[in-house]
Parts: structure tokens; C-alpha cells; sequence
């Protein structure tokens, strides 16, 4: 956090050093990634991540999209389109704020080079051979997607979900959910919350994400965990 000096932000663990929520999909041959925050093109340059083939949008808050702009470095290399799959809501805004990016005509030399395919969370779609179920969470007021492929879920950004929702997510080994600290909230799920949610799945493992430097140190509150749940951290790999 800008400006504070409170334990977790004074910590020289790298685990608690907390940048925006994104995350890195290697599916076979392909890269993906879900949201594009404004630390995308450090956490890209720390990952290594050496090309995308496509961009999965949660929703359009600026700690999820702002970082778009940064891709231009893999347009570079694939010469070729990164298509951008989110709600047409979410498609509609964003191509609002990087026009440039989508221009099919007259393109500014040197731009990012997207595409918008429209998804919805009613429809299960595919990139390659990889299948995606989209799953509808509710961040406060606000529908949001988390993503199901086989196995892995990701929800991120959710207070609520629906019954009919919580279905799609049933059966999965490894979850990642969002936690942002240990008090309430009203537009995320907090620490209670959470561990309510993935008692109701029973996953084989999951971490939590979306972490707040309210949170508190890793070293301090990853034990106090239940031996199935662990808080994420920049940089956590994991195979599933």
C-alpha cells in the first residue's frame, strides 16, 4: 500500500509483498492469463511469461484491466491479435478505454493489437482444446466471472454466488478464492467467509487470494490456516 508502514508493507518476506490479482494458465501449448491489472508488466517480466495467446477477464475494475496496455511486447512477437474474452459489458468498456488497442484501421504504429470475443456465464466456451466454465459470482452489486478448467477453479472478487452457480464448481480438486483480510466487507469475502465457501466444495486444496496487507504477515497467519486452505502469495506455481 502506498504510503504505510505497517508490518506487512514494511516486510522484506516476498511473500508479503502483495501486487494486483493476476494469474498465469499454461494449458499445453497454451498461455493464458486471467486479469491484466496495473502490475502486469512487472509481474510479467518476474514470471518470465513469454507469450500470450489469450486474456481472460474477470470484470472491468481498473486493478483488473489497466495493465492491457502492456502487451504490446507480445503483439510485437506473435505479429497477431490478443483476443480478450470477458462479458460484452466488460468487452464494452474496456475497448471505451483503450480505443487504440481495437482499431482495425489507421492502427498507431507501435500500439497493443486486441480483439474482443464476447463470453457469458451461462455458455462453457473453449480456447484451443482447453474448456472454460465460466461461473457468475456477485462482487457486492456487481456480476463477476470466476473460471472453471476441469480440476482448477479461479473466483476472485466474490462476496456471493448462487445456488445454481455453486453447482458448476462442485467436484473441483484445486480452488483459488478470493480472502481480503479478516473483517467484513461488502463487496469481497473475508476470511469466515471464505473458509465457509471452500468447506462447502471441499476441494483437495486452496489458496486465497485477493489479499489485502490487512491481512496480516504470511509467516503469521498461513499456520493459523486450516491444513487444506494456504494464503497465495506473488509468484505461487502450483500443478494440477
Amino acid at each position: 500500500m502506498i504510503g504505510c508502514a505497517c508490518p506487512v508493507c514494511a516486510s522484506r518476506d516476498a511473500r508479503d509483498q502483495r501486487l494486483r490479482t493476476s494469474a498465469w494458465i499454461q494449458a499445453g501449448p497454451l498461455d493464458l492469463i486471467i486479469d491484466c491489472g496495473p502490475d502486469f508488466r512487472q509481474q510479467a517480466l518476474r514470471a518470465r511469461v513469454p507469450k500470450v495467446d489469450a486474456i481472460l477477464l474477470t470484470h472491468e475494475h481498473n486493478d483488473h484491466v489497466s495493465g492491457l496496455d502492456d502487451v504490446r511486447p507480445y503483439n510485437f512477437k506473435s505479429g497477431k491479435d490478443i483476443p480478450i474474452y470477458a462479458e460484452p459489458r466488460v468487452g464494452q468498456e474496456i475497448q471505451k478505454r483503450f480505443e487504440y488497442a481495437f482499431e482495425e484501421v489507421n492502427r498507431y504504429p507501435g500500439a497493443p493489437m486486441l480483439v474482443s470475443l464476447p463470453i457469458s456465464a451461462s455458455d462453457p466456451f473453449a480456447i484451443g482444446d482447453l474448456s472454460i466454465v465460466p461461473v457468475e459470482v456477485m462482487h457486492g452489486a456487481m456480476p463477476v466471472l470466476g473460471f472453471r478448467f476441469g480440476a482448477f477453479a479461479y473466483v476472485t472478487d466474490m462476496r456471493t454466488i448462487s445456488e445454481n452457480e455453486m453447482e458448476k464448481l462442485k467436484g473441483v480438486e484445486v480452488l483459488v478464492v478470493n480472502a481480503l483480510h479478516f473483517h467484513a466487507h461488502s463487496t469481497h469475502m473475508n476470511v469466515d467467509l471464505a473458509l465457509e465457501f471452500i468447506e462447502r466444495l471441499a476441494p483437495r486444496q486452496s489458496y486465497l487470494t485477493h489479499i489485502s496487507h490487512r491481512m496480516g504477515l504470511y509467516e503469521e497467519i498461513n499456520p493459523s490456516l486450516p491444513a487444506h486452505v494456504a494464503l497465495g502469495y506473488d509468484g505461487l506455481q502450483f500443478r494440477v
